[in-house]
């Protein structure tokens, strides 16, 4: 069944959880499309007031007042449990629902390309590089992204073309929901264990969403996933690999050299030839890996191989992603979105190349149930940063059961002699960092949750005293 049909906009879509970074992108472009788009979040936001600007309805407070009988569609978040009441007004009302990942099927069944960029890691740093290619090559594609870019002044741009590019999650098998054109598999690893049994129900869940894509579509994956030859078996699609073994390896790249701030410069080859040589904005031997599936996309869909690489060399990084935050009296400060232990390695082992004394590292555990089952793994990951500093665990969607503290992680890095330090609040931090970095040390404060608030905050008290020495100066 179809619940949205771009030829039919007068159909009245209303969201709930509307002030959400996705939920919102996706109203908006259902809104530019013509569609009766309405709203409700818990609470009122600088998103929530920017869609009131541009004319949809919102409601601050989740009422049952809120669903009108004449709504043709409903959609929800995965946070919208089947008790909320504008829900069970929907149901009373036989309004048809569906949540958020579901919808973003519905819209990609309407652009003639849509490309779904899946992976433990890398997301949103290769659904930026294909961003930066396919507005360098006047394609003008609808993107969502799970990141702020600077490219596109946000996480969202609503372009006029048949291009539909978004990054594809697997939590709670979300993308089996999509229907992609072009299908990337980055990586496959062991995350989001509150859902997935083990490592063979996720790679199961992949090998799903490879088979979503048509016969006449393309999965693009990496060559290096451990079994490759069982998870491309039985496909009907075409299937282009990506990787640094030219044996295995349709594109891969030759020639490699990194400069002090780790970035890369390499020759790209695909099917033996020789295609250019690209110099990355962007550090790291993971970044190398992104752009070659970024070049194999664009390439795919025929774009040329020098416009590709134009466009990859402008691409700069987005925020969150080994993000430049600001110098505070001679200390670098870095702000990184790694929240998995392969993720914390690839950042950690850029930041040892990247110019500085003392490394340190700030890590927001993130939920639970991923620190449980990642304890010693995250232990043997963050032993590549001189010194480490812990806060409490991020709960995001989780509750605290008592099983797990920010303290095991610390008794895991002391067991193998590590200088690792625990502060239950931000201030804390904040006062120990200040009395204890030296100019020419490198912080860099990582986690998905809301451990980047360190570094601003530092940066913060930095801007203030400048402030007053300058109002003092010019009082004098």
């Amino acid at each position: 069944m179809n619940y949205i049909n771009f030829e039919n906009t007068k159909q009245h879509i209303h969201f709930i959880g509307i002030g959400g970074i996705s939920m919102s992108g996706l109203a908006q472009i259902l809104f530019q499309k013509g569609f009766h788009i309405s709203g409700s979040d818990m609470k009122s936001s600088p998103t929530t007031t920017h869609l009131q600007k541009l004319g949809i309805p919102i409601h601050i407070g989740h009422r049952a007042s809120n669903i009108s009988p004449t709504t043709d569609l409903i959609v929800y978040t995965a946070a919208i449990k089947e008790d909320n009441e504008e829900r069970m007004a929907a149901i009373k009302n036989n309004i048809p629902t569906i949540d958020r990942a579901q919808l973003l099927g519905e819209i990609m069944k309407n652009y003639d390309y849509p490309i779904a960029v899946a992976g433990t890691h890398g997301k949103t740093t290769t659904t930026s590089m294909l961003t930066h290619i396919f507005l360098h090559a006047k394609k003008d594609p609808t993107i969502t992204v799970g990141g702020m870019l600077d490219a596109i002044n946000g996480n969202l741009h609503i372009g006029r073309s048949s291009y539909f590019i978004t990054e594809a999650c697997e939590y709670c098998d979300s993308f089996l929901k999509f229907y992609p054109f072009i299908a990337l598999i980055l990586n496959i690893e062991a995350d989001h264990l509150d859902y997935f049994k083990d490592i063979k129900q996720i790679r199961q869940s992949f090998k799903n969403f490879a088979k979503k894509v048509p016969t006449e579509g393309s999965l693009i994956i990496n060559s290096d996933i451990e079994n490759i030859e069982e998870m491309i078996e039985g496909l009907s699609c075409n299937v282009i690999t990506f990787g640094f073994c030219p044996e295995k390896s349709l594109w891969y790249p030759a020639n490699i050299t990194y400069d002090s701030k780790a970035l890369g410069t390499f020759d790209i080859f695909y099917n033996e030839q020789q295609m250019g040589r690209i110099h990355l904005q962007v550090p790291g031997e993971h970044n190398i890996y992104n752009a070659l599936s970024a070049c194999a996309t664009g390439y795919e869909l025929g774009l040329p191989m020098e416009t590709i690489i134009e466009g990859l060399s402008q691409y700069r990084g987005t925020h969150k992603r080994f993000e430049y935050k600001g110098n505070l009296k001679g200390v670098t400060i870095i702000d990184d979105y790694a929240h998995h232990p392969t993720e914390i390695k690839a950042t950690l082992k850029v930041a040892k190349q990247y110019p500085h004394k003392t490394l340190w590292c700030v890590f927001q555990p993130h939920t639970y149930t991923r620190t449980k089952a990642f304890l010693t793994e995250f232990a043997s990951a963050l032993e590549k940063a001189d010194k480490v500093i812990l806060t409490d665990i991020y709960a995001a969607r989780e509750k605290n059961t008592g099983e797990i503290h920010a303290l095991d992680l610390l008794n895991e890095l002391q067991k193998n002699g590590k200088e690792v330090y625990y502060f239950p609040t931000f201030e804390e931090i904040e006062c120990f960092l200040l009395e204890n970095c030296i100019p020419g040390d490198l912080l860099i404060t990582m986690g998905a949750g809301d451990v980047s608030i360190i570094g601003e905050e530092l940066l913060g008290r930095e801007l203030s005293t400048l402030s007053t020495e300058l109002s003092t100066i010019s009082k004098a």
